[in-house]
């Protein structure tokens, strides 16, 4: 028998949403399961945030709501395959 790994069904309009308001903060990465990815751009919003006056911050922001629009175009059968269970993790 062979073993499959699970992969938990995620909602693209929820990781949508999560990436266009909180993208920043890496909200949707967690979502996803991308802890590691999600850690950095938190890091990166936060603490270079706050050493580089926001700039780091906003190129953040920048990255999630181009994430957020990818995901919330994409239809609903490539989003699970790409980001669910081929775990794509940027773009």
């Amino acid at each position: 028998m062979s073993e499959q790994t699970y992969a938990p069904h995620r909602s693209r309009v929820v990781a949508g949403l999560l990436a266009l308001f909180f993208g920043c903060l890496g909200l949707h990465k967690f979502y996803l399961g991308y802890f590691g990815a999600g850690l950095m751009m938190m890091g990166m919003s936060l603490v270079l945030g706050i050493l580089s006056f926001g700039i780091s911050a906003g190129a953040m922001a920048v990255i999630g709501i181009v994430e957020g629009v990818i995901y919330l175009t994409r239809t609903p059968e490539d989003f699970e395959m790409l980001y669910v269970r081929d775990r794509r993790e940027w773009f």
